[in-house]
């Protein structure tokens, strides 16, 4: 019985490996820019999936032609088409549908930028896939947007879960726990606002091998911690925490960056996403207690052995990452 618990998070693990590769994670982006009274350049982002453009296409407002744009053209990390619409009238107040996204699991940002109105930005979701364009745009429609953003994007990001769940493993105080996470939340929000504005500028990929890199440092610390040796990442994570912090930040920022800030609204939509990273990433914290609570409910204690063996499965799959990365570069 000791050793199914570690079973159960090789499971886990395995199952995160599986599909971290079988869906994009960013989501689709649409800008709608007026250059006329009639005409609008369309900019639309599908995400990559495998190597293909995601099954999710643009359906023009009435009135407007063409309704379909051209075949995307892959730019590396997402497939990307521009044209150019005529609409016989005003686009505001009448429905924009993203084709094919009901079926699946990603949200696409819509940003429309009319000659005499703010940018207005809409998020369709799988179960919002038509929306009417409105007239006018709050700071509160743009501050839910990202935060929903946020929480989804730390959710399915795989690594940055991965993160915390060895962080969870590591730091056995609750307290302790919450403060490193915190402190991780606090560090990647410097960095990811830095770049964002365009005062800091790091290429991606070696962001991401670094962010990997950092998942198997924590599964070194995991294995090393029955030594009884002092440890900074387990007597004081948030110091540990912040560092790593600031380089996932600026893999958070990579994301955020393809997606854009709507510019009348930037400070809201920056802090509006970091409280949604933040609240996802407590929520899995939450869920992984709980989960533990009930094994220890059922008299099924917690074994080191399972512990070591589940840091060998995190180790193992970040350093595949890390070389995945390393080899991309």
């Amino acid at each position: 019985m000791k050793a199914a618990f570690g079973l159960l998070f090789a499971l886990l693990i395995a199952w995160v490996a599986g599909n971290a590769s079988a869906h994009a994670l960013d989501p689709g982006y649409l800008e709608i820019r007026q250059i006329t009274s009639n005409t609008w350049s369309v900019h639309w982002r599908k995400p990559d999936v495998n190597g293909q453009p995601m099954a999710i296409d643009v359906m023009a407002p009435d009135g407007c032609t063409p309704t379909r744009g051209p075949t995307p053209i892959s730019d590396g990390r997402a497939w990307m088409s521009s044209w150019v619409v005529e609409c016989s009238a005003d686009i505001a107040g009448l429905p924009i549908k993203i084709e094919g996204l009901e079926v699946q699991k990603n949200d696409v940002l819509v940003r429309v930028q009319s000659l005499q109105a703010e940018p207005t930005t809409l998020r369709f979701t799988p179960e919002t896939a038509v929306q009417n364009i409105p007239s006018e745009q709050t700071t509160w429609s743009v501050f839910t947007a990202y935060f929903q953003l946020g929480f989804e994007h730390i959710l399915e990001g795989w690594d940055h879960l991965l993160f915390v769940f060895a962080l969870f493993i590591l730091v056995r105080d609750p307290w302790r726990l919450v403060g490193a996470v915190t402190a991780f939340t606090l560090a990647h929000s410097i960095t990811l606002a830095l770049a964002t504005l365009g005062f800091l500028n790091v290429p991606g990929p070696p962001v991401e091998a670094i962010i990997a890199l950092s998942i198997v440092f924590l599964a070194m610390e995991i294995v090393k911690g029955g030594d009884g040796r002092f440890r900074l990442s387990k007597q004081k994570p948030w110091i540990v925490c912040f560092g790593f912090g600031l380089l996932h930040g600026l893999g958070f920022a990579g994301a955020l960056a393809d997606i854009g800030l709507p510019s009348n609204d930037i400070p809201a939509a920056l802090l509006a996403f970091n409280l949604g990273v933040e609240a996802g990433q407590l929520s899995f914290v939450a869920a992984l207690a709980l989960l533990v609570a009930i094994w220890r409910l059922m008299a099924r204690p917690v074994s080191q052995r399972a512990t070591v063996i589940t840091a060998y499965g995190i180790g193992s799959l970040s350093m595949y990452w890390l070389i995945e990365r390393i080899s991309g570069f």
